[in-house]
């Protein structure tokens, strides 16, 4: 990037979810000391707060398999604007959540700018569904199907362009729990896919590198998507969906610092971390720490 410019942006939504409080989370990462601690790693942290979204009781759901559409559509193309307006200033977006369909906008206003990028997206699910495949209705399940142009057409539009992402240059990290649908697309599709398994086989030093293979691989950066829940719940237990048999802290942290060495990252989702179901802030505070591995911290 031109800067040494961090620009935060808060997305305190839970309108995608099936479960309330990760709006909280935005609150809960600053409280944990996200700004300080990357201005001491010599970043310029500009923070622009939050984005303006309603909540579920001022709302009325018009489509159980689309719930709060038009509001997460609204929401999404707010941040469409703000994440393209970062990178047209040359400054790194860091947008905190929230649960995970922010990740339409963000890719939207990633691609919107019209420079490849790669895509590293760390989960326990594939959020690859859509207005056919989903069970739940929860628009959170469906933001990396919709960066690929699979989805109501409402939020496969946002940002002007159809599809946001190159699908060779994308990789899920960490994936155990896919629904069956889900895992019939992404066959079909060129995103690679790391399961649990692969992580216990081939350790994490070895995912990420090839990820980082992948994803660099003809791109000028890569976007880092990180849902909390791919880490196990032992150690992350303040999220919506938690699933046994995440990855474990140290390899968290290891990611992160790989990413950090590739000097790749240039741009970054930190989601669905949910104060109400957490311990003493406790997976804030992983958050926090994950997100300054990615931006630099060394142990040494």
């Amino acid at each position: 990037m031109e800067n040494n410019v961090i620009r935060i942006i808060g997305v305190p939504i839970d309108l995608g979810s099936g479960r309330r409080g990760v709006d909280m989370g935005p609150s809960a990462i600053r409280n944990a000391g996200l700004n300080e601690r990357l201005e001491r790693l010599g970043w310029d942290v500009e923070d622009f707060g939050n984005i303006e979204v309603p909540i579920p009781e001022t709302r009325e759901i018009k489509d159980e398999r689309l719930k709060y559409l038009p509001e997460i559509v609204q929401v999404n193309e707010q941040l469409q604007l703000m994440v393209s307006g970062a990178m047209k200033e040359g400054v790194i977006p860091l947008v905190l959540g929230g649960d995970h369909s922010l990740g339409i906008g963000s890719l939207a206003g990633l691609a919107s700018e019209g420079r490849p990028f790669g895509l590293i997206w760390f989960d326990t699910h594939g959020d690859y569904n859509s207005l056919d495949t989903t069970d739940s209705g929860n628009i959170h399940g469906m933001p990396l199907a919709v960066a690929n142009g699979i989805g109501a057409q409402e939020l496969t539009s946002i940002g002007g362009t159809k599809k946001k992402i190159r699908e060779e240059n994308t990789v899920i990290i960490g994936a155990r729990e896919i629904d069956i649908q889900e895992r019939k697309m992404l066959h079909q599709s060129k995103i690679t896919v790391f399961t649990m398994r692969d992580i216990d086989q081939q350790g994490m030093q070895e995912v990420v590198a090839q990820s980082i293979k992948i994803a660099a691989q003809g791109t000028e950066g890569i976007h880092v998507s990180f849902d909390l829940d791919v880490i196990d719940p032992e150690e992350a237990p303040g999220v919506g969906t938690p699933v046994v048999g995440g990855i474990t802290y140290r390899e968290a942290h290891l990611a992160m610092e790989l990413l950090a060495d590739s000097g790749c990252i240039s741009s970054m989702d930190m989601v669905e971390v949910n104060p109400i179901l957490d311990n003493r802030n406790k997976t804030a505070e992983l958050a926090v720490g994950l997100i300054c591995s990615a931006f630099g911290k060394r142990i040494f």
